[in-house]
């Protein structure tokens, strides 16, 4: 179609039929694509030289990225964006930014250029870590961190985690993601164990969150329920779950918001395990709706 409207002011039969889209001025193209999003931008750029110009404007780019865009490129060594053009740097921020030795990351969304944030499990302080009879970290492919925190077994069940950092203006959700008992391969196809799966159905999981401008959320999930099935029709055991534990409202761009979070299961009474910890992630409201 692009190939055909390019060419209907070229001659007909010996007569023209007029102006086409490449008789369209550089900047004129450049003011309608402020309107548009970034990959309907890259796929006008292939009609004509005009709209291949405007697709590669600094001043269409700007706008698509965030008031902070220069916070993300401080994460990266000067080296990696010094002398790149303002599409290039919307490019590589649409890829995960790693800070804070790798345990956060960082990146914006490629439709709407808002930004997303994930913590890893060694981003948080999470009880007894370090013993490895209650927890154990397995590699995986399943994590954007390649890493997860297991639970085998423990009474005193924690997690708890902070990040500071100067988000855009914007609604945003927190979310755990977690996996009720222990995946792994076998034969090239994907296994769970629930050996050590239990004491998720006795009593709920209370998980909070709180900004450093007083908002705050609580949220309590029993984990092990069985026969509950989720939005996306998976059951809890060996699924990914993503556990929304709240919103939080960033009014003004430029200031750092300082987020706490935390799960935990306190009561001794009985133990728990069987379940990894992947991350946390902060998401644009808006993303995670359309995405549901």
């Amino acid at each position: 179609m692009g190939a055909s409207l390019s060419n209907m002011g070229e001659a007909v039969n010996g007569s023209t039929i007029g102006p086409g889209l490449g008789d369209i001025p550089e900047n004129c193209v450049a003011r309608v694509f402020l309107h548009l999003t970034p990959p309907e931008i890259c796929n006008l750029a292939r009609l004509n030289r005009a709209f291949r110009g405007a697709a590669s404007s600094d001043a269409v780019w700007e706008t698509k990225l965030p008031s902070n865009y220069q916070d993300l490129l401080d994460f990266l060594p000067p080296e990696r964006y010094q002398n790149l053009s303002k599409k290039d740097i919307y490019a590589l921020l649409s890829r995960p930014v790693p800070f804070d030795d790798g345990n956060k990351e960082v990146w914006l969304d490629r439709i709407t250029g808002r930004i997303c944030m994930s913590i890893s499990a060694k981003g948080m302080a999470i009880t007894g870590i370090d013993d490895r009879r209650y927890w154990n970290w397995i590699p995986t492919e399943e994590s954007r961190f390649n890493v997860v925190a297991y639970l085998q077994q423990i009474w005193w069940f924690e997690v708890d985690g902070m990040v500071k950092f100067p988000f855009p203006a914007d609604i945003y959700t927190l979310t755990f993601r977690l996996h009720l008992g222990r995946f792994y391969k076998r034969l090239g196809r994907r296994v769970c164990s629930f050996e050590h799966t239990h004491g998720w159905d006795v009593k709920p999981v209370r998980f909070e969150m709180s900004t450093s401008d007083g908002q705050q959320a609580t949220h309590e999930f029993c984990l092990d329920e069985h026969g509950f099935i989720d939005v996306s029709g998976h059951r809890k055991r060996g699924s990914w779950i993503e556990y929304k534990v709240g919103e939080f409202l960033v009014n003004k761009s430029g200031s750092t918001t300082e987020i706490r979070f935390s799960m935990k299961q306190i009561d001794c009474t009985h133990s728990k395990g069987g379940l990894c910890v992947d991350s946390v992630f902060i998401i644009p409201s808006i993303l995670k709706e359309r995405k549901r």
